[in-house]
């Protein structure tokens, strides 16, 4: 059985936490989860998916994490085509721009974003956010 990779970047743990909440939805649908760090993601694994997770928070003007997430974005949007991407972050401001952004990025790529959107929460996930991040790894794993 392969694994499905869950990747993220994560300062203050929020996108951390929706991670392992994603982790688990794909493990409560029967299938195995790969929760990495982006420093420590395999693009091997991911290209050769046919489904994924990619999480980050907003940054600055509401942007993805700019030294690590967004050059590992770019690679991945060379080999998207066809993959099926549960995007996923949290955010302190704003109105969930990076994350438009994010998923019109993926769509030009050929890729398709599970649910047509990226799932956002404001700050620390609360328990419904984190309901929400299984249901979305849940779905994942009927993709897989």
């Amino acid at each position: 059985m392969s694994k499905i990779s869950v990747v993220y970047w994560s300062q203050t743990g929020n996108t951390q936490a929706m991670a392992e909440a994603v982790g688990a939805g794909i493990t409560k649908a029967g299938k195995e989860a790969d929760v990495v760090e982006v420093s420590g993601a395999s693009m091997e694994d991911l290209k050769a998916a046919k489904v994924f997770a990619l999480g980050c928070p907003a940054m600055g003007a509401e942007v993805l994490e700019e030294m690590e997430m967004e050059p590992f974005v770019e690679e991945v949007e060379g080999f998207a085509q066809g993959k099926t991407i549960a995007l996923f972050g949290s955010y302190g401001w704003g109105d969930g721009q990076w994350m438009r952004d994010w998923e019109e990025r993926m769509t030009a790529a050929g890729a398709t974003v599970l649910n047509g959107e990226g799932l956002i929460c404001q700050e620390t996930p609360d328990d419904d956010a984190i309901k929400q991040c299984e249901e979305l790894g849940e779905q994942l794993a009927q993709n897989a």
